[in-house]
């Protein structure tokens, strides 16, 4: 069985480090890798957004199962180009993907669907945004319309700020074409979590919950990232609100996704803020999260092409999930100056240390190999996961790999889980 997986960052890495344990012991293939996918199977010197060559490759070689990680090919109509020449292809059409790649859209299918969600107006004028800001007052939260890397949302709490906000992706262009158009969102109190679902275009199965670190420093502090942390479970879910999470969140999303003839299959990721007005949907994905992937999937004990197989073919159903009974944390150890800019090359040292702890792997975003040395090739660099009986176990034996691992200019939070703790010592 051939199995292809197209990105190369650490959602990829953890999808090749779970499919390689597959009971059919697939032959994995990943477009491009990274260095640790290399590990799994063969890296192949194709961009995850390069249309022409992924169709090239996948017309000669014929995989059995395509899995896409990233947002980008997706919104860019990927699964749509394979599924025309007949490849099986696990992730949402390009009309379904959408979710991830308009926010505007997003929030009126929301709007249309019932789903809880935060006020928003939209704005391609600088100054008619600012002059909403008279009306919704601060904090208020700043979100370029397009995909941004995780880097495109701004919590606001003073005007100043709101208004730097909008002249970086209105005027200064911080975002290209994704912050064209803005979403000046009304600021939602409380703690996010992610839940995220797998959809075979009817039914749906949510996964184990988990809580993501978008800043980049402790306490929350510094601008936003792609996510510097995460951990499985969030305590802040409670058992009693899976099901209005499903009545209230997805099933009505899906329903209003079926009116307008999407059928969504692959990964619905919903962030979720849970308040005192009960919960609201920040923002819909339509992939695995990252880092949220590296701590949720290590907890799936049951196969998983099975499964991606299953929302392929419309017949997904709870028992094809199954899960280990522990908990999981990742710890993201970034490049020094991200999210802004910062120096590639930098040689890894300690991985094989790290790696050999009990229930740790390490796994790969933005290294490559130079010389026979792994490098520093991107902002997030690793994500350093570890399993243990119970939350204190994880996080423990998550800092003690990190000890382990070095280069230059490293950095990373040190506080990750620190609100699981807070939530279970205050119930």
């Amino acid at each position: 069985m051939k199995i292809l997986v197209i990105g190369g960052g650490g959602r990829e890495d953890v999808l090749a480090w779970k499919l390689a344990r597959d009971s059919a012991r697939p032959e994995l293939f990943c477009a491009p890798g990274n260095a640790g996918t290399r590990r799994y199977g063969t890296n192949l010197d194709i961009g995850a957004e390069d249309m022409d060559a992924l169709l090239a490759w996948a017309r000669v070689h014929r995989p059995d199962l395509t899995v896409v990680g990233p947002e980008a090919p997706l919104c860019a109509g990927v699964v749509d180009q394979f599924e025309a020449e007949g490849l099986r292809v696990f992730g949402p059409s390009q009309a379904g993907a959408e979710l991830e790649g308009s926010k505007v859209f997003s929030k009126e299918v929301m709007s249309a669907a019932g789903v809880p969600t935060a006020a928003a107006e939209y704005f391609t004028s600088a100054a008619e945004a600012k002059a909403y800001l008279d009306q919704t007052g601060v904090p208020v939260v700043i979100k370029a319309e397009g995909l941004a890397a995780g880097k495109g949302v701004t919590v606001c709490e003073t005007r100043e700020q709101a208004e730097s906000a909008i002249d970086e992706s209105l005027v200064g262009r911080a975002f290209g074409d994704a912050g064209n158009r803005i979403l000046v969102e009304a600021f939602l109190d409380g703690e996010e979590a992610s839940i995220l679902a797998l959809v075979d275009g009817t039914r749906f199965v949510l996964l184990a919950s988990s809580q993501d670190h978008k800043r980049a420093l402790d306490d929350d502090q510094g601008p936003n990232t792609g996510g510097m942390g995460a951990y499985s479970p969030a305590p802040i879910i409670a058992d009693e609100m899976w099901p209005l999470i499903r009545d209230t969140v997805f099933q009505p999303l899906l329903d209003e996704l079926t009116r307008r003839g999407i059928s969504y299959k692959g990964v619905l990721y919903a962030g979720l803020m849970v308040g005192e007005s009960g919960i609201k949907v920040l923002e819909f994905n339509c992939r695995f999260g990252d880092p949220e992937a590296q701590v949720v999937i290590p907890r799936i004990s049951s196969d998983l092409v099975p499964v991606l197989n299953a929302c392929i073919d419309g017949a997904l159903s709870d028992d094809l999930v199954t899960w280990h009974d522990d908990v999981a944390v990742g710890v993201v150890m970034a490049s020094g100056g991200y999210p802004g800019s910062y120096q590639k090359g930098k040689v890894i040292e300690g991985l094989d240390d790290a790696g050999s702890l009990d229930g740790v792997v390490v796994f790969h975003a933005g290294t490559a190999v130079r010389d026979g040395d792994v490098v520093t090739s991107g902002g997030r660099v690793l994500c350093v996961t570890a399993r243990g009986r119970d939350l204190e176990q994880a996080v423990a034996q998550a800092y003690k790999a990190i000890e382990k691992i070095g280069f230059d200019g490293a950095h990373y939070r040190r506080d990750i889980a620190a609100k699981a703790f807070r939530c279970v010592r205050s119930t």
